[in-house]
């Protein structure tokens, strides 16, 4: 028989420091990874996470929920988003982003957060 899994943030399998700026708060539930991800202000995916991942762009597709905060993506094309407090957004590969403002950025990501921001 199945059971209810149930895992918190509060004490995460895993955590992932960004170069600078941030962190991902990451679990293991229901065969999935879920990342929760504190960008702080002056958070820039090609200057925190760009010299982990090793790729131009950021190429994980996210599946967010933000829960405070604001963050502008803008796609390898050119085109751009911003994201705020109650949003959900997806975010295909190809992207940079940043945090916009003084107040860190919280999201709940849903997407493929494996091996996001996870140093080889």
């Amino acid at each position: 028989m199945a059971s209810v899994e149930i895992k918190t943030f509060e004490s995460p399998d895993e955590v992932r420091q960004f170069q600078g700026n941030g962190h991902a708060d990451v679990v293991q539930v229901g065969g999935r990874t879920i990342g929760r991800g504190v960008f702080e202000p002056g958070w820039k995916w090609s200057e925190n996470v760009k010299p982990i991942a090793g790729t131009d762009s950021c190429q994980v597709s996210h599946l967010g929920y933000v829960v405070s905060g604001r963050m502008r993506v803008v796609m390898d094309d050119g085109t751009d988003g911003e994201v705020g407090p109650g949003d959900v957004c997806a975010i295909p590969p190809g992207h940079d982003a940043e945090v916009v403002g003084d107040e860190p950025c919280v999201l709940v990501d849903f997407g493929e957060f494996g091996d996001y921001a996870k140093s080889s």
